[in-house]
């Protein structure tokens, strides 16, 4: 049966102030309720995990509106299979799975994943402490959202899921010598977003000084 997700509203994704669950209500128990098909026990689940998920879909696609109809056909999948959940394991990570799987899916079909851009070498490495110590995770997230999608993708794949290039291959149905030309790529991209960056933000230093 179909789960109902009319509850789910998509304010609720970047609302800050989301409702919080009631610490009586345990993990366990919203696991029953959802297995169950009860309304309340998924709405209580959606809420405690769509913040999280929400950034796990942007990792991956940069239009918000897009993100946000991920997330949904995402959680509309943790309903349907949730009695495939057997415990071993985290749960909040079993989410996970399928979330960044949705996304996988929706970038495959409609986005162009392997366009090939040319980037020149950088010619040095960036100051990482000078960068640590000035930008926000935010600011870097802004900088990875700006790689090409096929470059985008398995960065986040390899460098955030902690997938190896042959599980990354068999996930979007490439080669691994295809997955280890886009992961490169895709550090020489950032690495020189990164120096740039790095420029800015001494050259602000700069000025303000003076």
């Amino acid at each position: 049966m179909q789960p109902n997700l009319l509850f789910i509203h998509l304010p609720y994704v970047v609302n800050q102030n989301m409702l919080q669950i009631k610490r009586s209500k345990t993990e366990d128990s919203l696991l029953e309720g959802c297995r169950k098909g009860d309304r309340k026990a998924q709405h209580d689940l959606y809420e405690k995990y769509a913040s999280l998920m929400y950034a796990v879909c942007r990792r991956y696609i940069s239009d918000s509106a897009e993100a946000e109809d991920v997330l949904v056909c995402g959680f509309t999948k943790v309903f349907t299979k949730i009695n495939q959940f057997k415990g071993d394991g985290s749960f909040e990570g079993w989410i996970r799975r399928i979330v960044v799987n949705e996304a996988l899916s929706y970038i495959r079909k409609n986005k162009s994943m392997y366009l090939e851009v040319e980037i020149e070498k950088a010619d040095r490495e960036p100051d990482y402490g000078t960068l640590h110590d000035q930008l926000e995770v935010e600011d870097l997230q802004k900088l990875i959202d700006r790689l090409p999608t096929g470059y985008k993708t398995v960065f986040n794949l390899y460098a955030i899921e902690g997938f190896s290039h042959r599980e990354i291959a068999e996930q979007l149905g490439i080669s691994e010598n295809t997955s280890k030309s886009q992961l490169s790529r895709a550090r020489n991209h950032l690495q020189k977003m990164l120096i740039e960056t790095e420029a800015y933000l001494n050259n602000k230093l700069m000025i303000h000084e003076g």
